[in-house]
Order: structure tokens, then sequence, then C-alpha cells
């Protein structure tokens, strides 16, 4: 059974569109706060989940799929919206599409991000001396499957690249679906190169020029592109799983970013299950939801 479910509004390929997300009692939720960043090896909010290995165990994390293998469509968690679903980003009141980098179809894989972690915008990464980028962390998953749009699975973390995107760390994590048929041979960064040659310098070339069809500059990259392995990796998960903590317990500056959580008991930006259901409809049915949005979380907090 699914742990969590996804909840289709508006019309794909549109600017009213979203994707809500449910836990598996079917309350609304938010997946950048309230999906865990960690796999329990026994459970995950009451339901049994496949054993891992002893020694794996601490890198099992959630991934929610943002962007499927092969398609153009930039879509990503709406970091400023109550409840945060997933809808397709806006430049310039035109909804965005990545070019299609020779000789690759959009995106070459599974493209999302790990629930409860933030680059903190407010604070200089020590690696890379630049602030973060003001999101969850990013995932390319590698595996041979194509995942679908508001998927959650479990991955393990393989390694990590230091994209410096317009002057912002954007880490980029590189990571393997725990259910792939290959998911055994893989167990760090070597293993990429090993079993999938080619792969990582692909990687790195589409990050570089993937913006230039707009009319961008190259991207730069900390390390001189080199990928950092898993160890690195997970500290820099640790780091950001830190900052998104500060962040709900309002401990920093977080701006625009919308903290509202159905299931962090602590926060002062959880609301009730009622709440969540109301914010969703209200946002919805609002004539002008953008402007109107952080008026309706403030109204439903009691703020």
């Amino acid at each position: 059974m699914a742990l969590y479910h996804t909840e289709e509004r508006g019309q794909p390929c549109s600017q009213n569109y979203r994707l809500f997300f449910k836990d598996v009692t079917g309350h609304y939720i938010s997946p950048f706060h309230d999906i865990p960043l960690k796999v329990n090896s026994k459970e995950e909010n009451g339901i049994p989940t496949k054993k891992a290995r002893n020694d794996e165990y601490e890198n099992l994390f959630n991934m929610i799929v943002e962007i499927p293998r092969w398609t153009n469509a930039k879509m990503e968690i709406a970091t400023e919206e109550p409840l945060n679903p997933i809808k397709q980003y806006v430049k310039d009141g035109k909804l965005r599409y990545v070019a299609n980098i020779f000789p690759y179809k959009g995106y070459i894989w599974n493209y999302g991000t790990l629930p409860q972690t933030w680059e903190d915008p407010g604070e200089k990464d020590k690696s890379t001396n630049c602030f973060g980028d003001n999101d969850p962390i990013d995932v390319c998953e590698i595996g041979s499957k194509i995942l679908s749009c508001g998927e959650v699975i479990h991955v393990k973390i393989l390694g990590i690249l230091a994209l410096i995107d317009e002057g912002e760390t954007d880490w980029k994590l590189i990571a393997i679906n725990v259910n792939d048929p290959e998911a055994s041979k893989f167990h760090d960064i070597d293993d990429v190169e090993k079993f999938k040659p080619g792969y990582l310098e692909a990687t790195l070339n589409w990050f570089r020029l993937y913006k230039v069809p707009d009319g961008k500059p190259e991207n730069q990259f900390a390390f001189n592109g080199e990928f950092k392995n898993k160890a690195f990796a997970l500290e820099v998960i640790k780091s950001t799983h830190q900052c998104w903590k500060a962040l709900l317990m309002k401990k920093c500056n977080g701006g625009a970013i919308n903290c509202t959580n159905v299931q962090i008991s602590d926060s002062p930006f959880r609301c009730t299950q009622e709440e969540a259901r109301s914010l969703v409809e209200s946002a919805l049915s609002s004539p002008n939801k953008e402007s109107n949005e952080e008026e309706q979380v403030w109204h439903f907090l009691g703020k």
C-alpha cells in the first residue's frame, strides 16, 4: 500500500495546475514538511516498509519525484504556497520548459527533492562559499524506471555535485531507487561510473548547459565539477535538514517560504486536518490565488 497519494486540481500544462498530497488516511499534507526525510526501517506512519540491510539503513531517504525522466516541463514543489503542492514553474508569465540539450530529451534522470531539507539563502555554505538557493535539496535518480510526478520513493544516496546557479549553492544529489533491479550494485559514486559509464559526465554537461538556450551563461560548479562521494553527500543532507528544522521552528527568517504543516507537533506553523482541507479549497477557489495565499494561511493559523 502506498503511504502517500496525490490529487490533481486544475488542468495539466496550465498555470492553475496543482498536485496536492495526501497521507495514507486521506488527509492533506505538505510534501515539503510532512513527509519524513529518513525511511524508518520498521515502519513509516504505521505502515511496514521493506527491511533494509543494517549497513544501508542510514542511507535510506524519501524522495519526492517532481519531473519524470525525458520530460521537459519544469515541475516543482511550490514552496511559497499553502501545503506546498507540485506545480509547473512560471517565469515572465509563461510556463517553463527546459530545452533539449543534444543528444538528450528533457531531464536525463528522474528529478526531484528530499523532503524536510532546505538550502538557507541566509547561510553561506562552508564548502562552496555561496549562499543557499532557498529550496529543498535536489535529487537526480538514476534507476532504470521512468517514475511519475508526485511519486514518493525510497532512495539510497551515492554522491553529490555542487552546482553554482547564478551565484547560489544548488546541490544535486545522485541517488538510486532502492527497488531498482540493479540497486544492489550501487553503493557510492564510483559505482555510477563503473556500471553506468558516461552518466556522470552527461550529468555535468547537462547542468552546465541547460540554461544556455535561454540566453544565460554556462553554469559553474564548486570543486571544478568533481562529484563528491556518499559520505560527503550525507553530511550535506544533514546540514540542510538542520536548516529546515530551524525554518519550521521559526528560528530563522524563511521569507516567503510557506511553512504550514499538519504533522510537525512542535512547529508554530502546524494546522489541523480541517484547516488543511480548507486551505486547499480556498486557495483553489480564490480569484486571485497568488496574492491571497499568505492571507489565508495566517487566517487559519490564527496569527
